[in-house]
């Protein structure tokens, strides 16, 4: 999938790995969500373990070089958290600090979207941290709803917002 022919959003590869780790472990820090110990860090550099649960996309500039990666999930699946029947979910979306503020996350967003509705989801779920107020635009701005009601903790001083996207009604 080709964005406004700057980024490549397209499936990951094993050679992606490294620099999709590096750079989701750099946008958690960078946002201040690793700023607590809770070994989340760890599971952010185990890409394998991620592409084993899921599909990895990943968004590639025009240099070839990765700037943006993101899990996408069914309903249950080892990564999924708030997906239910019928409905798809990505986890871990990051953009390279570097390349922020470029249109990368969308792009991965809508590409998540996009695999969403090739399976025949009727909607993708989405949960973020309450303090992420850059991703939280970027939900509010791809058309995402905040749902309270499934907002949750996982761990003390862990607070998720969760956020649907309904594509019953999309075309």
């Amino acid at each position: 999938m080709s964005v406004g022919g700057e980024l490549v959003v397209r499936a990951a590869v094993a050679s992606d790995f490294d620099a999709i780790a590096r750079l989701t472990v750099d946008a958690y820090r960078s946002d201040g969500q690793l700023a607590q110990e809770t070994g989340y860090e760890r599971v952010l550099a185990d890409v394998p373990s991620r592409a084993a649960a899921g599909e990895v996309l990943v968004a590639v500039d025009q240099g070839g070089s990765v700037v943006g990666a993101v899990l996408f999930v069914l309903p249950g699946s080892r990564y999924a958290e708030l997906s239910g029947p019928g409905e798809a979910e990505f986890r871990m979306l990051a953009v390279d600090p570097a390349a922020q503020s470029r249109g990368v996350g969308e792009a991965l967003v809508r590409a998540c979207v996009a695999r969403a509705r090739e399976l025949g989801a009727t909607a993708v779920v989405i949960a973020t941290r309450d303090f992420s107020h850059r991703a939280q635009r970027l939900y509010a701005r791809t058309g995402f709803l905040r749902v309270p009601g499934l907002d949750w903790s996982p761990i003390p001083g862990v607070d998720l917002m969760a956020w649907r996207l309904e594509l019953l009604d999309q075309a």
